[in-house]
């Protein structure tokens, strides 16, 4: 029996998990695996206010280097978030000797490649499959189980908290800001909900995707961001009219030495596997050659799917036979990879416009998208009261980034326009 001792840092909604997690798989861990996980310490600033009955035993302090200078420690479990002080914790703990599991996703996208190469250079293992999918194996799956395949296409719904809110607006034909008070109510939106709906937090999980599947470390600043608050109810009724339904995609590709990397609103055929990700699931679905297409989903927030894919972690670095540091802690990358710039990027789009109700606005319109070399496929324009602003809902051919910015600034300038145009970006997924 392999006795391991863990120091948990952070002992929030995650960090009980993973105790608890721990305490009701103790006797399975230890007649499978042959392994004994004990958390010897735990570290939290209000440890002495939190629920500690899944961790009597353990020796709790509001200093993390009480964890960091006890040389009986074996893993250091980060779960604290944020990139400061995690990242020091994490610098720390791989210096003393200690390996390290994290579910931070903030810190493995800012700072992979420092980690990874620290990591390496003291052989110890930095494990972070929580960082992306809570317990979705996408980590596991692109680090072990498909290893041998490339890939050139990664598309991912890993943002429960808008996946929660697309899906409640279609179903119950709410307004964005009914959808977020809802999930906020159900404990699947923070008070603060920015960071999930603004894009950022499918930014940090893309940027680690990116690293996996391409070999490129990408900074979060080169990642085109955009969230979903301008999605209407009005959008996603039209949507599902034309055979099509709108998710928040975290979308990277690869064209020879070229990658786009965008987080933004898509629409996506209704009868793609991503189209039927409902509620607060989380999907990854990429290419592999020469296996083909794969579909990871799951629960991808939440107390105990987060502690499972912690708990893997744990089970996987005991179980290691070997010294080198973790398969896919890996440093070097490829240099001839480049980013391509969002303004080249071409891809179909949905445009809502909201204008005036007289003679010659569609012709003023669609001379301007001409001017830009936007060719259009479809005009929708639905019955309304003559006194009120009429929505237009035009489809158009592929056309660029660039063009169809310059495009919708210079619509928007028309009098005849009572509201920014929505544009969303139309996904074949192919």
């Amino acid at each position: 029996m392999r006795k391991i001792n863990i120091g948990l840092i952070g002992y929030g909604t995650v960090g009980s998990g993973v105790a608890l997690f721990l305490q009701k798989r103790k006797s399975m861990i230890r007649k499978r695996y042959q392994i004994d996980f004990n958390i010897k310490s735990v570290c939290d600033l209000d440890i002495h206010q939190r629920d500690t009955k899944s961790i009597k035993t353990a020796r709790l302090t509001t200093n993390f280097n009480d964890i960091l200078n006890d040389t009986s420690i074996d893993v250091v479990v980060e779960l604290i978030g944020g990139t400061h002080p995690a990242k020091e914790i994490v610098v720390a703990a791989l210096k003393s000797g200690k390996n390290v599991v994290t579910a931070n996703k903030a810190l493995i996208s800012n700072f992979g490649k420092e980690l990874f190469t620290l990591a390496r250079k003291h052989n110890r293992h930095l494990y972070f499959e929580s960082a992306v999918g809570a317990g979705i194996p996408i980590i596991k799956t692109l680090t072990e189980g498909i290893v041998g395949n490339t890939h050139d296409r990664v598309y991912g719904i890993v943002n429960g908290t808008c996946n929660y809110i697309l899906t409640v607006m279609k179903r119950h034909n709410y307004t964005f800001e009914r959808a977020l008070k809802d999930a906020q109510k159900r404990g699947y939106a923070e008070s603060d909900p920015t960071l999930d709906i603004n894009g950022m937090d499918s930014a940090h999980k893309l940027a680690i995707l990116i690293y996996l599947a391409f070999g490129k470390f990408v900074s979060l600043k080169d990642i085109y961001t955009e969230g979903i608050t301008e999605i209407s109810a009005e959008d996603i009724e039209n949507a599902d009219q034309m055979g099509l339904t709108i998710k928040l995609l975290a979308i990277a590709k690869k064209e020879k030495n070229l990658i786009e990397a965008r987080v933004h609103p898509t629409l996506i055929p209704k009868d793609h596997p991503l189209a039927s990700i409902h509620d607060v699931l989380n999907a990854i679905y990429l290419n592999a050659d020469p296996l083909g297409d794969i579909l990871l989903s799951g629960e991808g927030a939440g107390q105990m799917a987060a502690a499972s894919g912690v708990v893997s972690d744990l089970i996987n670095y005991a179980s290691k036979t070997f010294d080198t540091a973790l398969y896919c802690n890996l440093y070097d990358e490829n240099a001839q990879l480049k980013l391509k710039k969002i303004d080249a990027i071409e891809t179909k789009f949905y445009i809502r416009f909201t204008v005036i109700d007289q003679p010659g606005v569609l012709s003023r319109i669609s001379g301007i998208l001409g001017k830009h070399h936007i060719s259009i496929n479809s005009v929708t324009q639905k019955a309304h009261n003559k006194k009120s602003a009429v929505p237009v809902i035009m489809l158009t051919d592929y056309t660029t980034e660039k063009n169809i910015g310059l495009a919708l600034k210079a619509i928007h300038k028309l009098p005849v326009i009572k509201s920014k145009p929505v544009a969303i970006r139309m996904e074949k997924l192919a």
